[in-house]
Parts: structure tokens; C-alpha cells; sequence
């Protein structure tokens, strides 16, 4: 009963982990070194939208926390040997489960947006989908550049 309940506080942590590495890539989130810097403003008419896949993240802190909580699962299994055996499989299970759910959690539904910039350029810009943001082919927009990010607004 103490290791079930050790396990599933161990995944919680886990997911609040997980959770708390996602970094927005929508169009009106910026870093805090990207605030209160000057930013270059282009005007632009959207050529074309394709919708696209952003992958998650893949840092060591989801492999690492799989491998404790596989660890901590796996030695709850037999005695002796036997569970240390357990212990050093669950844990290289549990660290590559852990690496496919953090890039499976971070990951985010995107959209490429074509614009033809006023002087007559066609660049493609890759953003988070916003639900409160629509773009639209013809649509005027504006792309602000800072610190070599940009973001296409309406």
C-alpha cells in the first residue's frame, strides 16, 4: 500500500513537472529578454496558411523523472535481487517513457503563415495556433522582429 501510494505521487510529480517545462510559441507571448526591447515592425498581406505540428520539447528532466518513478515501480516488484533487477528496468523503462510523454505533452498544434511583406518578399512564419486568433488569406498583418524571433499579429 505505501509503495502504490509513493508511485502515484511520484507520477503527479512527474506530470507537474512536464507540465511546467511547455514554453508558449503563440504570437503574443515573449521571453522576458524580449520585453521592453525595440522591435522592427513590417507590414504584409498572408499569401497562404498550412496548418503544422511544433514537437515538444526533449530535455533530460522527462527521461530523468520516468527513469525515478520506473525505478521506485520496478523495485516494488519481488525481493533481493529480484527487485533490484525490477528497479534497473523499470528504470530505463520509465526514462524512455518519460522522454516520449514530455515531447508528447509540449508538443503543439502550429500554423505557417506565407506573407508577401511590402517590399515584395515571401517569408513563412511558424507560430502556436491561438483559439482567440484567426488569420485569413488576404488578410493585413503586421510581423514584429525582436532579438531574431518574429511573430505575425493582426
Amino acid at each position: 500500500m505505501r509503495k502504490s501510494i509513493i508511485l502515484t505521487a511520484s507520477v503527479l510529480a512527474v506530470a507537474t513537472v512536464l507540465g511546467g517545462c511547455q514554453s508558449s510559441l503563440t504570437g503574443d507571448s515573449y521571453s522576458r529578454d524580449e520585453a521592453r526591447q525595440v522591435q522592427t515592425v513590417r507590414m504584409g498581406t498572408i499569401e497562404s496558411l498550412r496548418p503544422v505540428k511544433i514537437e515538444g520539447t526533449k530535455t533530460p528532466v522527462g527521461a530523468g523523472a520516468g527513469a525515478v518513478v520506473g525505478g521506485i515501480g520496478g523495485s516494488a516488484i519481488g525481493h533481493g535481487k529480484g527487485s533490484a533487477v525490477a528497479a534497473v528496468i523499470g528504470a530505463v523503462a520509465g526514462g524512455l517513457l518519460g522522454a516520449a510523454t514530455e515531447e508528447g505533452i509540449t508538443r503543439t498544434q502550429g500554423v505557417e503563415i506565407t506573407v508577401r511583406e511590402d517590399d515584395g518578399t515571401m517569408r513563412a512564419y511558424v507560430q502556436e495556433v491561438q483559439e482567440n486568433e484567426i488569420f485569413r488569406v488576404g488578410e493585413r498583418v503586421r510581423i514584429m522582429t525582436v532579438n531574431g524571433t518574429s511573430r505575425v499579429a493582426h
